[in-house]
């Protein structure tokens, strides 16, 4: 028998898949989204972006973008008691209203 997997997508296979038909590489435009800082964002993860993407377990969650890290937008989410601060590309983000 192996050993389980502790890396940082284990035990997220459903919550990391991909529709039939959402198959494939996203649009242009989700990599060039542009987000002002105190704007509200979810963190919806694109799973066949690799680069940029958050922890698995802030897939839903919502946050305020505090700043910008290079390309990648810095949002503080709730996690509990615990405020935390995601580096996230702009691929795994959605504007909230």
């Amino acid at each position: 028998m192996s050993k389980m997997s502790h890396g940082p997508r284990a035990r997220s296979g459903m919550k990391l898949m991909k529709g039939v038909r959402e198959r494939g590489m996203p649009p242009i435009t989700r990599f060039l989204r542009e987000f002002q800082v105190g704007e509200r964002v979810a963190i919806d993860i694109d799973p066949s972006q690799h680069s940029g993407m958050p922890h698995h377990r802030f897939q839903g969650r919502v946050g305020i973008v505090i700043g910008m890290q290079g390309r990648a937008y810095l949002v503080e989410v709730k996690e509990g008691s615990v405020r935390k601060v995601i580096i996230a590309s702009p691929v795994h983000l959605k504007k909230v209203q």
